[in-house]
C-alpha cells in the first residue's frame, strides 16, 4: 500500500468518526429543542384549558413524544422527564455506533499498518547503510512517493558524495605514490650519470665528462622546476595574471624562445599570421604551454621540416593549432599523451614527460582545453581552445 493510499484511508476513517460524532451531538440537541418545545406547548395549553390536562399527559405519553432532557418546565411538575418517555431512538444511535466503530477500527487498522511500513522502511534503511560501512554499496529500495522517499534520496546522495569523496581520496593517494615512483625515476638517470661521469673524470682530463655533466645539471634543475611548478597547480597556488593578449605576438614570443633548440633539432617554426585575434589569458604561462607543444613538435620532426602555427576565431572560442610534418603520434599513445611523467614509445631519451601535463593544465585553468591528434594529411597536431568569457 502506498503512502498516497494510506493518507485517503484515513482521511475517510477521520471523516466517518466526525460525522458520527457529530450527528450523535445534533440528535441529542434536537431532542432537547423538541422537549423545550413540547413543554412550553403543555404549560399554555394547561392555563388554557385546565379540564384537558390529564387526557393531554396520558395522549402524550401513549405517543412516546418526550425524550430524555434535563429541562425542568411544566411537565417535571407532574413527575415526568425524558426517561420516562420511550422514544424510538434505535436506529439513529445504532447507524451513529456503526459509523463511529466502522472509523475507528479503519482509522486503526491504517494506522498500525503505517507504523508498521515505517518500521520496516528504516529497518531497511539501516541494513543497507550497514552493507554500504562494510563496501557493499547496494542500492537502496526505490520509493514511489511521500516524505520518507525524500529522505532516502537525500541519504542515498550523502552517501553516493561520500564514496565518491573516498575513491577521490584513494585514487589521489595511489597517483600520489605512483608520481613519487616517476620521480625516483627521473632522478635516477642524472645522478647515475653524473656519478658515472665524476668516475671517469678521475682516470681522465677529457671535457666531455664535463660537458656530460653540465647537461645532467641542466636536466635536474630543469626537472626540480616542472615538479615545484605541477606542486603549485595542484595547491592552487599558481596565480594567473590575465590580460588582452595577441595570438600572433604570443606564438612567436615563444618561437624566438626555442630558436637554439630549432637550431640543434634542425627544425624552424612558422607562425601563420592572420586577422588580428585576441584571447583574455596570462601571457607568460601560456606561453609556457605553448612552448612545451612546439618543443615536443620538433622533437618528434625530421631534420629539415617544418612545425606549423595557426590560429582563428570564432563567436565561442579562439583556436589554436600546432602542428609538424613528422610520422605523427603513435596511435596506442595518445590517449595517455597528457597524463604526468607519460613517455611515449618515441619519447626522447632524457624526456620527463611532465611538459604536455603542464600545458593542459596550464590551458584548463584559463577556460580552455587541448587535444592531440593524427592530421590525415600526416604529422602529429595539438589543437587548442581558448572559450570566451562572457
Amino acid at each position: 500500500m502506498t503512502e498516497r493510499k494510506m493518507k485517503i484511508l484515513m482521511g475517510l476513517a477521520a471523516f466517518l468518526i466526525v460525522c458520527s460524532v457529530s450527528a450523535f451531538a445534533m440528535y441529542q440537541y434536537q431532542v432537547r429543542e423538541q422537549y423545550r418545545l413540547l413543554d412550553a406547548f403543555c404549560e399554555r395549553l394547561q392555563e388554557e384549558r385546565p379540564d384537558v390536562e390529564q387526557t393531554m399527559l396520558e395522549i402524550i405519553k401513549e405517543k412516546d413524544v418526550l425524550r430524555e432532557s434535563e429541562t425542568s418546565g411544566y411537565l417535571k411538575t407532574f413527575g415526568y422527564t425524558p426517561s420516562d418517555l420511550k422514544w424510538n431512538r434505535g436506529i439513529f444511535l445504532k447507524s451513529a455506533g456503526a459509523g463511529l466503530l466502522t472509523g475507528g477500527i479503519l482509522f486503526s487498522c491504517v494506522f498500525i499498518y503505517w507504523k508498521k511500513n515505517i518500521f520496516q522502511r528504516i529497518r531497511t534503511l539501516t541494513e543497507n547503510l550497514e552493507k554500504m560501512n562494510h563496501g557493499d554499496y547496494a542500492m537502496f529500495r526505490k520509493e514511489t512517493e511521500g516524505e520518507f522517499s525524500k529522505l532516502q534520496d537525500e541519504i542515498y546522495k550523502t552517501v553516493t558524495s561520500l564514496r565518491q569523496t573516498r575513491d577521490h581520496a584513494v585514487r589521489a593517494k595511489n597517483q600520489f605514490a605512483d608520481h613519487l615512483s616517476n620521480i625516483a625515476h627521473q632522478l635516477k638517470t642524472p645522478v647515475t650519470s653524473i656519478s658515472l661521469s665524476l668516475q671517469m673524470l678521475q682516470t681522465t682530463n677529457s671535457s666531455k665528462y664535463i660537458l656530460q655533466i653540465k647537461r645532467q645539471l641542466n636536466r635536474l634543475k630543469h626537472l626540480e622546476e616542472a615538479l615545484l611548478l605541477l606542486a603549485r597547480i595542484d595547491a592552487g597556488t599558481l596565480v594567473l595574471e590575465k590580460s588582452k593578449t595577441d595570438v600572433f605576438t604570443l606564438l612567436m614570443m615563444a618561437a624566438d624562445n626555442l630558436q637554439e633548440l630549432s637550431l640543434q633539432y634542425g627544425v624552424s617554426i612558422d607562425v601563420l599570421k592572420t586577422e588580428e585575434t585576441d584571447i583574455t589569458a596570462d601571457p607568460e604561462w601560456t606561453m609556457e604551454a605553448v612552448m612545451n607543444l612546439m618543443k615536443n613538435c620538433m622533437e618528434h620532426s625530421t631534420k629539415g621540416r617544418r612545425v606549423y602555427c595557426t590560429y582563428e576565431k570564432n563567436l565561442l572560442y579562439t583556436q589554436i593549432n600546432i602542428w609538424d610534418e613528422g610520422p605523427g603520434f603513435p596511435e596506442e599513445d595518445i590517449p595517455y599523451l597528457f597524463d604526468r611523467f607519460f613517455r611515449g614509445r618515441n619519447a626522447q631519451k632524457d624526456s620527463t614527460g611532465i611538459g604536455l601535463s603542464i600545458a593542459k593544465e596550464i590551458i584548463e585553468m584559463q577556460n580552455g582545453v587541448v587535444r592531440a591528434y593524427n592530421r590525415p594529411q600526416g604529422g602529429a597536431c595539438f589543437e587548442i581552445r581558448i572559450y570566451q568569457r562572457e
